[in-house]
């Protein structure tokens, strides 16, 4: 991490503190013109007790680098970086099981993180700007550690409940795999699988496997699975779809399937039609957030041409 004393030094440039005292002191809006290297320190000093900063970037490469320079400055773990799905919203193509992952686990960070709630929270405009199911910061993950008694079968229906795909191999994130009474997982938010043994409705070990030769490694505190689509097959999305294929005869099939509770290839694209009401990002940010906008005139092109 960078000293402190260096990040104080940047914040107490005039035109900087100014700008600081500007938004602290109530105005809505307060610009001024920096070069790209100072956009981690302005991040951080414009942090309040309490809230969040949200800091807006023109492309996803943009927000990787600005995420990492600030984590140098208060600790990787103060910061998320908030993905943009790799599809558009219309598109019929999910989005990856880890994009999903990671945002899912940001958004409850963000409602129900407490003081670990992130401090800083660096998103490219594509993100900002989609809407996405109301609720999802409120989707329990999957949680399983050593010595907790739940049965087997209850942990394999949250799993599929939570979108994960079940196979005979786990060799990608989002598939589960059960043998006997080891059940063997890939959260989309992980480098490796975890393998979860049971000993009847006990937990006895929890240990992350390699995806090459299915050989356990390390053991590890619990099994932290999140969700892997941000849109669940619940009893009332699935009685929604039914209607619909009623009423939409070439999306039929499409809805027939969700109807029966088959995850189908780009459902996320029905969303808007599939459930009851929809949010953005910034409808989620604590009260008193600052939202920074790290390049007015790139955002805004990027924004038109989305």
């Amino acid at each position: 991490m960078v000293q402190p004393q260096l990040t104080a030094a940047v914040a107490a440039e005039t035109h900087l503190a100014a700008l600081v005292g500007a938004v602290r002191s109530g105005e809505r809006e307060a610009s001024l013109r920096m070069p790209p290297a100072l956009y981690p320190f302005a991040s951080v000093a414009l942090e309040s007790p309490n809230a969040t900063v949200l800091v807006v970037t023109a492309t996803a490469r943009d927000a990787e680098d600005l995420a990492r320079a600030i984590g140098e400055l208060i600790g990787a773990e103060n910061v998320a970086e908030f993905p943009a799905w790799e599809t558009l919203p219309h598109e019929r193509l999910s989005p990856r099981s880890d994009t999903v992952g990671r945002r899912l686990a940001v958004l409850r960070q963000l409602v129900h993180g407490g003081r670990s709630r992130p401090r800083v929270v660096v998103a490219p405009v594509r993100s900002i700007m989609q809407p996405q199911v109301k609720g999802l910061a409120d989707i329990e993950p999957v949680e399983i550690v050593v010595g907790q008694e739940v049965e087997l079968d209850l942990v394999v229906q949250r799993l599929a409940g939570a979108a994960y795909s079940r196979v005979d191999l786990v060799e990608r994130r989002g598939e589960f795999a059960v043998r006997g009474g080891i059940v063997d997982v890939f959260p989309p938010t992980e480098d490796h699988p975890v393998r979860v043994e049971f000993w009847g409705d006990t937990v006895e070990d929890v240990r992350q496997f390699a995806v090459a030769d299915q050989r356990t490694l390390v053991p590890v505190a619990r099994l932290w699975a999140p969700p892997c689509r941000e849109l669940l097959l619940t009893p009332q999305v699935r009685e929604r779809a039914a209607d619909l294929a009623k009423s939409h005869p070439s999306l039929a099939e499409l809805f027939t399937k969700l109807a029966e509770g088959h995850a189908v290839e780009g459902m996320e694209s029905l969303a808007p039609v599939l459930v009851g009401e929809m949010e953005l990002l910034v409808d989620l940010l604590p009260a008193g957030s600052t939202v920074v906008l790290t390049d007015p005139e790139k955002i805004r092109a990027r924004a038109a041409d989305l």
